[in-house]
């Protein structure tokens, strides 16, 4: 059922909110699951599901189909602990809504309401556009009364501002908001990184009000950061790009309730450095994995975007072999490509980086030192003695993610292997 997801975030709520607690009127019938759900608002949405096809109808603003909403009843359903209850009639709200469907003209299957597209299009942007209007608000009083006094503000200052983008269908923005809560507090240059992000957050808003001349990579990129995000139908259908993609870094980040991992990737003869998303619940398994240094020849699409640009695989591809690291820079060359890569996409807060010939220097701050004398920090968390003892003390081929002015390793090459760090 969490196949139905339109993307991982709305997996990840659907679990939180499968719980009796929040609901009432839970019923079922064998063509229908309905119930109503406590939300943000002062009365509760009226959720409706139909088993056939199945087909979800929520009262709640989201613009996402299925919402959590309707994916949380249709769990608990599934569940079968007694929580939704085998009726013989259904609930009025839930009796209505099959009654229309079933006077609607049947269209083919698979063929979309153009009508009803444009009018949730310009349902979605109002309201993303009311939501970016407060948040610009709450960021101006905030710097008015000066940044001196954020890291006494509790927790739900961030969280109430986080939920309020999230309601206004602006769930990538509302992250950003939420984990500054804890960045204020455990940072040592926490003044500086709050700066740094209001700016950006700022600059969202601006472009999103101007979005109607913005470039489709531009847009693309907007519509990233705010979290909006696209169908992989769509994807598919856009621009894609054929080589031979070597698997550069694999990175994973898991809570209790999602496992996701970034794939990078440098296309051989296209030059081209791209990253593939994978997602899966927590404790499960990714749908594609990847092994380190592996060759994969086939075709990507492209979702749109500045570079580096996130892809789909379209295909099967062929899978080999590779060799150590296929490109690598000195220092000073990967921070200008960095640089060029921020330029096009303020909003990048992670940059593939390959260098070669890199020396570990272990220390309160950990660095690398290349062939030309230039270092580079490490992150603090990143723990150097494994690449020490990799290394041996010598320059090696190295692969990272560049995340807020340091730098932290994914891959080393060793005797012409791929090893992750």
């Amino acid at each position: 059922m969490l196949a139905l997801a339109p993307d991982a975030g709305s997996a990840r709520a659907a679990r939180s909110l499968a719980r009796p607690g929040r609901w009432s009127d839970l019923g079922s019938n064998d063509s229908l699951v309905w119930g109503k759900c406590q939300g943000s608002a002062r009365d509760p949405y009226q959720v409706t599901v139909d088993l056939n096809e199945p087909a979800f109808r929520c009262t709640c603003p989201s613009r996402k189909h299925p919402c959590k909403h309707g994916l949380a009843l249709l769990l608990m359903w599934a569940a079968g602990d007694g929580s939704v209850a085998d009726l013989d009639t259904a609930a009025d709200f839930a009796a209505a809504w099959a009654d229309e469907r079933a006077a609607r003209p049947t269209r083919r299957a698979g063929e979309p309401d153009p009508e009803a597209r444009a009018k949730r299009l310009a349902e979605r942007e109002s309201l993303m556009t009311a939501g970016l209007d407060e948040f610009e608000r709450w960021l101006f009083d905030l710097v008015r009364q000066g940044l001196a006094g954020v890291r006494g503000q509790p927790y739900t200052f961030w969280e109430t501002a986080a939920a309020r983008l999230v309601d206004a269908q602006v769930p990538g923005l509302a992250e950003r908001v939420r984990s500054m809560g804890s960045a204020v507090h455990v940072r040592a240059d926490w003044a500086q990184h709050l700066l740094t992000h209001l700016g950006r957050w700022y600059l969202a808003v601006r472009a999103w009000r101007g979005r109607a001349g913005l470039s489709p990579a531009s847009m693309g990129d907007l519509r990233t950061v705010l979290g909006w995000p696209r169908r992989s139908d769509e994807v598919l259908a856009g621009e894609r790009l054929r080589d031979r993609w070597w698997v550069l870094g694999l990175r994973q980040d898991e809570d209790e309730r999602l496992l996701s991992q970034r794939t990078w990737l440098h296309g051989e003869h296209t030059g081209e450095t791209v990253v593939l998303l994978d997602f899966a619940a927590a404790g499960g398994s990714l749908r594609v994995p990847h092994v380190l240094g592996s060759v994969l020849d086939g075709e990507l699409a492209l979702y749109p975007g500045s570079a580096p640009r996130r892809v789909l695989l379209a295909g099967d591809p062929t899978t080999t072999v590779g060799d150590g690291l296929p490109v690598t820079d000195t220092v000073l060359a990967a921070l200008d490509l960095a640089t060029t890569w921020q330029a096009g996409n303020p909003w990048l807060d992670r940059l593939p980086m390959s260098l070669g010939a890199v020396t570990v220097i272990p220390g309160d701050d950990t660095v690398l030192v290349d062939r030309d004398g230039t270092t580079v920090t490490l992150e603090r968390e990143f723990d150097p003695w494994p690449l020490l003892a990799l290394s041996g003390g010598h320059p090696v081929d190295l692969f990272g993610e560049w995340i807020g002015q340091r730098l932290h390793p994914c891959s080393v090459a060793v005797d012409g292997e791929l090893i992750s760090l």
